[in-house]
């Protein structure tokens, strides 16, 4: 996809982060913007913001975990603005701990968004984008799934996040080869990034009343908390940079997107892992001293 101007963009998680890094890059190559996110007051802001800058903009709270809302945001694009282009299923939240120890909440709550989330956005969009294509030899669409580099590694206390972004790449990878055998119009790309500054690890201000837990959190859900934190407050890479990012691999269509490309060496030592039948190795690589305080903060 290499037109973008006067094309319709909808991208979930549009009030913030990755997101609004999108409908800003979007905005300022003259796309119509839908824009929705759970966090009504920033969605109403950053509606604001956009408009105020010129861009055709429309906003929708929406809980991507509910079938019905995501229907909701397709039939108010539709409405609006008559077709869709660009899809970006970027809404993401959080959680961690030892895997045991997480809940039915905490799989409901993190699956339900990270992963139900791109689920309904890619059965709910696609045939739109496919039908807009059998009308049009000259549609252009492209469908971007947020996953992260979790779904390519499998660090500790991270299990939830990492089983939900794990199945993100798998349904993006397959929506890719589904879409080959059916269209040259529409494609996708799956866009794994590391550790940046956004607010993905104090997405519990979002979470529903009713998947929260009774009990506090455990000892390892907080220290999972206080190292995602720290990791993702002091990333050099910005959402910007992100944002660029893949907006280039849309105009290549390129499939991976990477934010850290030197993490991909500890990616590689997974799969000869896997391909030698050996033990998994460390997934943090040569930062040992990460594997070390996790040791020390859970046993001591």
């Amino acid at each position: 996809m290499n037109q973008f101007e006067g094309k319709v963009a909808v991208i979930t998680g549009g009030a913030s982060g990755f997101g609004k890094e999108f409908a800003r890059i979007g905005a300022q190559l003259g796309m119509k913007l839908v824009l929705a996110d759970v966090q009504e007051d920033a969605l109403d802001t950053t509606v604001a913001e956009f408009k105020a800058q010129g861009a055709q903009v429309i906003g929708l709270r929406t809980d991507v975990s509910k079938a019905a809302e995501v229907q909701a945001l397709a039939d108010a694009t539709m409405t609006a603005f008559g077709e869709v282009n660009l899809v970006f299923n970027n809404a993401g939240v959080g959680a961690g701990g030892l895997v045991w120890e997480n809940t039915e909440k905490d799989w409901e709550w993190v699956l339900g968004v990270n992963l139900y989330g791109v689920v309904h956005g890619v059965r709910i969009f696609t045939p739109l984008m496919l039908e807009a294509a059998k009308k049009d030899p000259s549609f252009q669409g492209h469908i971007v799934n947020t996953a992260s580099m979790a779904g390519l590694l499998n660090p500790p206390a991270m299990g939830v996040y990492n089983v939900s972004k794990h199945a993100v790449v798998a349904l993006t990878e397959t929506l890719y080869q589904d879409l080959s055998l059916v269209t040259d119009q529409v494609r996708c790309s799956v866009l794994c990034p590391y550790f940046v500054p956004t607010g993905i690890s104090q997405s519990h201000r979002n979470r529903p009343a009713g998947l929260t837990n009774d009990a506090p959190p455990t000892r390892s859900q907080m220290v999972s908390q206080a190292l995602s934190d720290k990791a993702v407050g002091s990333g050099k890479v910005s959402a910007a940079d992100v944002g660029q990012l893949t907006f280039d691999a849309i105009r290549n269509e390129s499939f991976y997107i990477y934010s850290h490309p030197q993490a991909l060496a500890t990616v590689r030592q997974r799969m000869e892992d896997i391909v030698s039948q050996r033990n998994p190795g460390d997934p943090f690589g040569d930062k040992s001293e990460v594997r070390a305080s996790l040791v020390a903060a859970l046993r001591g």
